[in-house]
């Protein structure tokens, strides 16, 4: 499979996954968490998903394209490892991280820290959707919609 290809196909998966548990998200309280702010589509979308629900971003540096740009009080930049764990306790209702590199040493790395982060800042019952999987005992995970094959992404709820 081409590069382009899977980079589709990760994106439609990361938007079906989103779209699946937004009525969920919209039970629950609590801020929805971007780890990974990116050039700001992800974001976008989720504030097209959760017009009143604060949006918290979190990236090393603000790149994302103008109008995708969060708020400065709703950007937080650093290291995402150093400063998502600040958020541990936040009560989220949805975290979400697409900060995956493709490659899998570094991505081991990200996986010593991620799950903990992810399953930490969510509130009972919230939802973590990732690119990466996330093995942690408060995280169960979900199916994912028939349009996203297994191990392309995954969703799991803060037990």
């Amino acid at each position: 499979m081409s590069r382009l290809d899977s980079f589709i196909r990760r994106l439609s998966a990361q938007r079906d996954i989103l779209n699946s548990v937004a009525d969920d998200v919209r039970r629950l309280d609590g801020p929805v968490l971007e780890l990974g702010l990116g050039n700001g589509r992800t974001f976008d979308h989720l504030r097209e998903l959760f017009q009143d629900r604060r949006i918290i971003a979190f990236d090393r540096a603000a790149n994302a394209y103008g109008p995708s740009m969060p708020s400065t009080d709703n950007l937080i930049l650093g290291e995402i490892k150093d400063t998502a764990r600040q958020y541990i306790g936040a009560g989220a209702s949805l975290a979400h991280a697409d900060i995956g590199t493709g490659y899998e040493e570094k991505d081991a790395i990200t996986l010593t820290w991620l799950p903990e982060i992810m399953a930490g800042v969510l509130a009972s019952g919230g939802i973590a959707v990732s690119g990466l999987p996330l093995e942690h005992a408060n995280l169960q995970e979900l199916p994912r919609p028939s349009s996203v094959k297994e191990g392309r992404y995954f969703i799991y709820r803060r037990r």
